[in-house]
């Protein structure tokens, strides 16, 4: 399975991100979204699942769960905006993958058994930052993620 990662939107959807997530079959934002618009675009190629971002404080991003947790073919998943703000041991909840933005680097890493992706900023460009997205490929109890350049 194919999962499109996108973060820090900030209510630009780009037509770059809508054709790097065009065969993926879930879509994980993770916050900042900007607005419905943009999950609504997202919708069109897949289902999104998203939460909210320090930004998304108008009254529908309020309504937007602060974390998810998801599970793909055997492989549980935390989302949140902020790794600041996580207050679980991933690990030892039973988490292999931890979804975060608000950063806008987008980064890969593995500490201790669990994979940590940021899939950067697909919004306005932050400094001098890469635009960017992410993919999760699930299989068979197994994951990888790799970041993508928009731009």
């Amino acid at each position: 399975m194919k999962i499109g990662l996108i973060s820090d939107t900030h209510g630009l959807v780009r037509p770059e991100a809508l054709r790097a997530l065009a065969d993926v079959e879930r879509i994980i934002h993770a916050g900042d979204v900007g607005g419905p618009d943009v999950i609504d675009a997202l919708r069109g190629i897949a289902p999104v699942d998203v939460v909210r971002g320090n930004n998304d404080k108008d009254p529908w991003g309020a309504k937007l769960p602060s974390r998810l947790v998801l599970e793909f073919d055997g492989v549980r998943v935390h989302v949140l905006h902020d790794l600041k703000e996580m207050d679980i041991e991933p690990a030892a909840a039973g988490f292999r993958v931890v979804v975060a933005g608000h950063s806008h680097k987008p980064v890969v890493t593995e500490r201790d058994g669990v994979l940590f992706v940021n899939p950067g900023s697909a919004g306005q460009r932050r400094f001098s930052l890469p635009v960017t997205i992410a993919y999760l490929t699930v299989s068979a109890g197994t994951v990888r993620a790799e970041i993508k350049s928009l731009m």
